[in-house]
């Protein structure tokens, strides 16, 4: 069942990528019709790209990317012998779990200090204001708790399992 629950929500979160992704196509097509076809580019699509290229990176990296997948400069990690692989990859999750952790509030803060700009040119689509730039920054601190919470599992997987083998 606990499996089944986790393919569903990996398949989810591909899915919300997937999406992100296909509008910032999207759009990006839009922008080379409306500059090179229409000769009167939309000032709203360059926008509307680095805004999804913001959440993509942050989404991306909070729910997709796995610990596998970092690069890594790990020479003198896998020349230690195994206690000593396990201190380090101890030391690296509780740093990580840590600092985000640490650095939440004061993020937090400046996120929400994000709500008295806006937007340049992009508005939302019922109410036709600009978008605060705290909703669109906000997937920042979901990628800080995100990164907290797989460190501190990854800490406890190290002291019940031991160091991980790459």
């Amino acid at each position: 069942m606990l499996k089944r629950a986790s393919r569903w929500a990996i398949h989810v979160t591909e899915f919300i990528a997937a999406g992100l992704l296909a509008a910032m196509f999207v759009t990006f097509l839009l922008q080379i019709f409306s500059r090179y076809v229409l000769q009167t580019p939309f000032g709203w699509t360059l926008e509307f790209c680095l805004i999804l290229w913001v959440w993509i990176v942050f989404f991306g990296c909070a729910f997709l990317v796995r610990e596998k997948d970092h690069v890594t400069f790990d020479i003198f990690y896998l020349a230690a012998p195994a206690r000593v692989r396990q201190v380090l990859a101890l030391v690296a999750a509780a740093s990580i779990t840590v600092g985000m952790l640490w650095a939440f509030l004061p993020t937090w803060d400046y996120i929400d200090f994000l709500k008295i700009r806006r937007t340049s040119t992009v508005r939302e689509p019922f109410s036709g204001d600009k978008i605060p730039l705290r909703t669109i920054f906000s997937i920042y601190a979901v990628f800080m708790l995100v990164v907290a919470a797989r460190y501190a599992w990854r800490f406890i997987d190290v002291l019940r399992n031991g160091p991980p083998e790459r």
